[in-house]
């Protein structure tokens, strides 16, 4: 186990610093879209980024990518540069394809995280119904995604992550890959994310949960993960040492997350990538 952390800390190492590659391999690209949100009665941006070799007559798996209470629909891109991570790994061969739609989390006409920040709190439950009814089919019907669960994805950062949580695993028969990195305490209480146990084992394809083992957050993971592992749902739980609730946490989890999206997880994957109980 501690051989395999070792590499996959020298993968992230190489990806973060090697430029030199990254600059040799085919790019992905970044572009902002607007939709007319009924929910919020305004129109809206989100960030949409399209993988190397896109091909318009071809259909991609999707992944819904969300933020932090202080940020916006580009904190991911500014901070987290989760394309060139993707772009990396599917140069080589460890993540497919795939389309990633970079939302703004905070559903409110004035959407911008100035001022108050935390004022703004309902405005991220709000969104459920703008992802669900307003973004989603805009997308879908822009873009060459597939539209069935099994090749749709949701995970985000902190309060995004509370959000993908709630709203993942609140829409099973949408989404069946779901991740929170250093969820905040918007997340519901275990029983309410997943009261039908049965159901949550037969459609989840992958539950994934990190957090920094520094983090003040850290609790909200904790319940989740001793819930599912008490109901013996399948999922992976990774705490990173000497985390923080930070990009670094951040970072890493969505590069360990988006290797296993939309292909088969193995319980040898899930083993490798879960932190044992005794050092959490």
């Amino acid at each position: 186990m501690m051989k395999k952390i070792i590499l996959i800390s020298l993968e992230i190492l190489f990806v973060f610093v090697g430029a030199s590659f990254a600059q040799e391999i085919p790019h992905g690209k970044i572009d902002t879209i607007t939709y007319a949100s009924n929910t919020v009665g305004t129109n809206r941006r989100a960030l949409v980024y399209t993988p190397p070799g896109y091909d318009g007559q071809k259909k991609y798996p999707i992944l819904y990518l969300l933020h932090g209470i202080g940020g916006d629909e580009k904190e991911w891109y500014t901070q987290g540069a989760p394309h060139l991570i993707l772009d990396t790994l599917i140069a080589r061969r460890k993540a497919l394809p795939m389309v990633i739609v970079f939302p703004n989390g905070r559903a409110q006409k004035d959407d911008r995280p100035v001022g108050n920040i935390y004022a703004a709190a309902d405005a991220f439950a709000v969104f459920e119904k703008d992802l669900l009814n307003d973004l989603i089919p805009y997308v879908e019907k822009n873009f060459p995604v597939l539209t069935d669960r099994e090749h749709r994805a949701i995970a985000g950062l902190s309060m995004g992550g509370g959000q993908s949580l709630n709203f993942g695993l609140g829409n099973l028969d949408k989404f069946a890959w779901v991740g929170g990195f250093s969820s905040a305490p918007n997340t519901k209480i275990p029983q309410e994310l997943l009261p039908d146990v049965t159901k949550a084992k037969k459609m989840l394809k992958l539950l994934w949960i990190s957090c920094g083992d520094k983090d003040d957050l850290i609790s909200f993971s904790k319940r989740t993960h001793d819930y599912l592992q008490d109901n013996h749902i399948t999922h992976i739980y990774h705490v990173y040492p000497g985390g923080y609730h930070n990009f670094k946490v951040w970072k890493q989890s969505f590069y360990m997350f988006s290797q296993l999206l939309f292909k088969p997880v193995t319980k040898q994957q899930i083993n490798e990538c879960t932190t044992p109980d005794s050092t959490m």
